[in-house]
């Protein structure tokens, strides 16, 4: 759980570089941590977890939505 955790903060710092600031976390030092950053919510599994959730078999049908950091463009010109 101590890697969901540092992947979790690794997340909250990129994310807040790129002005996307997170709302809530639940599940902090558990087997699933979810982050709400408003459009985009975040899910880290452990791997059991996520086999028995399943969860990309549950929005197959949803749109896919190809997502950049507004930043990536900003470190490409550097």
């Amino acid at each position: 759980m101590r890697q969901s955790n540092a992947i979790a903060e690794e997340i909250r710092v990129l994310m807040k570089r790129d002005s996307t600031h997170r709302r809530n976390i639940e599940g902090k030092d558990s087997e699933w941590i979810l982050g709400d950053y408003g459009d985009i919510v975040l899910h880290i599994f452990t791997e059991e977890t996520r086999e028995l959730y399943d969860l990309e078999r549950l929005w197959a049908d949803a749109t896919k939505v190809d997502w950049q950091s507004h930043n990536a463009d900003k470190a490409d010109s550097v």
